[in-house]
């Protein structure tokens, strides 16, 4: 029996896989699809770009503006704590010169009685009119001080107080109760509105105990 022999047919040849992302040859024209995929990569390099030069010169200009501004105003500053110092020191002076002035004011009629005092004639004026014209001006002139806040101090019997007093001596005491306590006054001493001018010159007295007593 004989074999009928089929002739072989021959393999097909192989096609081979383009891949999606390959690169076109030189001098073929890309796609559609490879122009959009550029388009997107330019974009997306757009949108990372660094500012650009006009912006980046608006911002100086602006903080320029801002700088100018501030300095402008740090000047002003400056020139009105200068002006306020200026006015402070001018109305401080002027007030103590209102202050002077008013308390030579007050001194005045006590100066006036002063001088024709001494304008008397010793000759025609005893020594009684003088004593009693010498302690009207004193107590005038006390007065007008008096009314500025001047105030004595004559501390005689009440105990030493460092603070307004100051010791010239010590005297003994003749009991234990005037320990420490302002035996004369040599010098009355001043307040002016509270605040002490000239301390009251003043003798101490000190107890001391007695040779010989028993001590309890």
């Amino acid at each position: 029996m004989n074999r009928k022999h089929r002739p072989q047919q021959a393999p097909a040849p192989e096609v081979p896989a383009i891949s999606a992302q390959a690169e076109p040859e030189p001098g073929v024209p890309a796609g559609p699809a490879v122009a959009a995929a550029g388009g997107d990569l330019a974009a997306a390099g757009g949108a990372s770009s660094e500012p650009q030069p006009e912006q980046d010169g608006d911002a100086l200009r602006r903080l320029e503006q801002e700088a100018t501004d501030w300095k402008e105003r740090c000047l002003r500053a400056a020139a009105e704590l200068d002006n306020f110092k200026k006015r402070a020191a001018r109305e401080r002076t002027e007030t103590w010169a209102r202050a002077q002035a008013d308390l030579i004011a007050r001194t005045l009629d006590a100066l006036d009685d002063l001088g024709r005092i001494a304008a008397l004639d010793p000759a025609q004026t005893t020594s009684q009119a003088l004593h009693e014209g010498a302690g009207l001006v004193e107590r005038k002139l006390q007065k007008a001080l008096e009314g500025v806040g001047l105030e004595r101090v004559d501390p005689a019997g009440q105990p030493f107080d460092p603070n307004l007093h100051e010791a010239v001596m010590t005297m003994p005491a003749s009991s234990p109760e005037a320990h420490h306590t302002v035996g004369s006054v040599f010098q009355p001493g001043y307040r002016l509105n509270g605040t002490l001018v000239r301390p009251a010159r003043v003798a101490v007295l000190t107890w001391t105990e007695p040779a010989g007593e028993a001590v309890n």
